[in-house]
């Protein structure tokens, strides 16, 4: 009699902490709601802005040559910009496979001021910030724009992220992004479909939800990192984050420390996402989970309670499949479609959700799983290689 009281007890505890976890992540839809409401009536407000015109140095860091690179990288050399722009690459190497990419653009843009710097000092474990400072010495303009080699941008980039300058407060203006599959069906994985899904319905949703609730951003992101050089030397230079995975987020979050504020601008940028398999889809997944732990710890505790379709569905089996748990599932799926609609397509004008749309319960029951197995150690893979992850640095193993 006492077991069964207390499997009882058990049973109804569990419930009752499965359907707060559901109602805690449906009050965070409310919540990207309204953060995707406060970023659409802040870009109406800056219409106003008129262009920009400052000289501008384009710095891209590379390394091997990737599917979709080549189409990003001759994107950035159709800017329809009034200033004067130049395009710096970086590669540790001149034996590079990019170097024959770089010198096929030269070719295909000869009115483009194209410059390829070679960048053999190792300053840390991240090779990508090493090869960035040493390019940012040859920078020849006071203005930085920094973005992946992957990423595929509009005629007016440049334009629209620039204009976030007007302000002599800001020290660096960021953009959302999208993540692009292969255009042939054939081409594509679930994976691949699942992290593009996720970036837009998810990554960017809580993106514009902290910008909302912290009053602006306070980091940046790897899709755009517009600076100065006098900003970054007021925080030591690039060379401070050579050992920082997260160095998008890390740049931000030093430049607002120093009094400086973060934009994020209107210009929607695509990178392009791998046709993975599970085990490449499994490592990059953790990777950005435990890089998003070290960096914002409180509130990434707080991250697994948004997950709130599957706490949904584990309420529906923890009530013993009551009606009131359908329809509580039944108000989350709406709330939850609701937000992938809203900063998926009406924010970053991203048809692929609608795509992909019944993928979501999927998406959002790996996410936990990611979220809960972040916990699990603190080794990450990148680029090949096996990295400890302490503090938001890099070592190797």
């Amino acid at each position: 009699m006492l077991v069964d009281s207390g499997l009882t007890l058990l049973a109804v505890a569990v419930e009752v902490v499965l359907t707060a976890l559901t109602l805690s992540g449906l009050a965070y839809m409310s919540l990207a709601l309204w953060g995707a409401r406060s970023f659409v009536r802040a870009l109406k407000r800056n219409r106003s802005i008129v262009e920009a015109t400052v000289d501008v140095t384009i710095l891209k860091p590379l390394k091997g040559v990737d599917a979709r690179m080549y189409a990003g990288l001759s994107s950035h050399c159709r800017q329809e910009y009034p200033g004067r722009y130049e395009i710096v690459f970086g590669v540790t190497t001149m034996d590079d496979p990019a170097v024959i990419e770089i010198e096929r653009l030269r070719i295909e843009f000869p009115a483009t001021e194209i410059r390829l710097v070679a960048c053999p000092e190792v300053l840390g474990s991240s090779g990508k910030v090493s090869n960035l400072v040493q390019m940012l010495r040859e920078a020849k303009y006071e203005h930085v724009v920094i973005n992946d080699s992957d990423m595929e941008v509009s005629p007016l980039y440049l334009n629209n992220v620039m204009r976030g300058f007007s302000n002599q407060k800001v020290g660096l203006v960021t953009a959302p992004y999208i993540g692009g599959t292969a255009e042939r069906r054939a081409d594509r994985t679930m994976w691949g479909k699942l992290e593009a899904l996720g970036i837009s319905t998810d990554f960017m949703a809580g993106v514009l939800t902290a910008r909302a609730l912290e009053g602006g951003m306070r980091y940046g992101l790897g899709s755009t990192l517009a600076t100065t050089k006098s900003a970054v030397a007021k925080i030591g230079g690039l060379e401070v984050l050579a050992d920082c995975l997260a160095d998008d987020y890390e740049l931000g979050k030093r430049l607002s420390l120093a009094g400086y504020s973060v934009e994020l601008c209107g210009e929607v940028v695509k990178t392009t996402v791998p046709a993975y398999k599970l085990a490449d889809f499994w490592n990059h997944q953790v990777r950005w989970a435990r890089t998003v732990r070290d960096a914002r710890r409180w509130g990434y505790l707080g991250l697994g309670t948004t997950y709130c379709l599957p706490w949904a569905m584990m309420t529906i089996v923890a009530s013993g499949f009551s009606l009131w748990s359908f329809t509580l599932f039944s108000l989350v799926l709406l709330a939850r479609v609701a937000v992938a609609l809203t900063v998926g397509v009406g924010v970053l004008r991203d048809g692929q959700v609608l795509r992909d749309l019944w993928l979501l319960p999927v998406r959002d029951c790996f996410g936990l799983i990611f979220w809960a197995w972040s916990f699990a150690g603190d080794t990450v893979v990148w680029r090949g290689e096996e990295f400890r992850l302490k503090n938001g640095r890099l070592a190797r193993i």
